[in-house]
């Protein structure tokens, strides 16, 4: 081929590329949140802290939603906190896979507790378990905490685990809330930042 003929080719070639990239990308950053903005956790009724997405590679992989009794923008305070309080979340890409979001919460989990999991390891193992099925868009997580119980995950309206714990819900919950949250920005999105 001439360079001439190559030339055409790509100036042909780069706009369908452009185009199916858009579309590629362009469904995951339209998204909108929306997270219902009240959740009852036994008699308790969670009003909407912040709502957001996780991204990655400039697409949306799931909504994040953090409920609380009052609302607040203190995420120490928050993890730190005895109180019902939840964090919703709704998977919206078919990226996102069970050995995925296994590995993430590892990651979460390290990044919550500055390393130090040995302790919780028993809890950490328990959790986890809850997202040892199939993950789906759509699917719909939420990590609970209620005093006296613990941390109750729920997977599509169906409770998975309780678990035990101030300071293994406080591990949780810094997951997202910590100084080195899964992402920043959903981070202060669920703060109402």
């Amino acid at each position: 081929m001439t360079q001439k003929t190559l030339l055409a080719l790509n100036s042909l070639l780069a706009p369908g590329a452009i185009a199916v990239a858009m579309l590629l990308i362009w469904p995951a950053g339209n998204l909108t949140a929306d997270s219902p903005r009240t959740l009852k956790l036994g008699e308790t009724r969670l009003q909407l802290n912040g709502t957001g997405f996780r991204k990655k590679t400039l697409m949306n992989m799931y909504e994040g939603a953090l409920y609380l009794s009052q609302r607040s923008r203190d995420a120490a305070a928050i993890i730190a906190a005895d109180q019902p309080m939840a964090i919703r979340i709704r998977i919206v890409s078919g990226f996102v896979s069970q050995s995925k979001m296994v590995a993430a919460l590892n990651d979460g989990f390290q990044n919550s507790t500055g390393g130090q999991t040995d302790a919780l390891q028993d809890e950490i193992d328990q959790f986890r378990s809850c997202f040892s099925d199939d993950i789906s868009k759509n699917d719909v997580f939420v990590i609970s905490y209620l005093p006296g119980s613990g941390v109750i995950v729920h997977k599509n309206g169906q409770q998975k685990a309780v678990i035990a714990g101030l300071e293994f819900k406080q591990a949780v919950f810094g997951i997202w809330l910590s100084d080195r949250p899964a992402d920043a920005n959903l981070k202060a999105a669920m703060l109402g930042r």
